[in-house]
């Protein structure tokens, strides 16, 4: 098997034990990307691929608010190759 399909078997399988897709429950129809290659103009063409997630425990799922992906740092000069990833979470009462 190979580690991309390790990886990807391991990410189904801390969603099958309860943890939360924080942007994907967020925003569960839209296309999400949070990487873009340098090759290619990917930016430009909008061929991204998710790569950054936040992962919330069943504790705090009741608590997510917002969150977001600020893609648009992505196109400033000399930047990552990533856009950051945000959540925010309701303070525990």
């Amino acid at each position: 098997m190979r580690c991309i399909e390790l990886k990807k078997k391991a990410y189904q399988e801390l969603l099958k034990k309860g943890w939360l897709d924080s942007i994907r429950t967020l925003f569960p129809d839209e296309e999400i990307y949070t990487f873009w290659d340098y090759l290619y103009k990917s930016y430009d063409r909008n061929a991204g691929l998710r790569l950054d997630h936040i992962l919330l425990s069943p504790y705090l799922v009741s608590r997510l608010q917002s969150g977001g992906v600020d893609r648009y740092v992505r196109g400033w000069e000399k930047t990552s190759d990533h856009a950051p990833v945000w959540i925010e979470l309701q303070k525990e009462k």
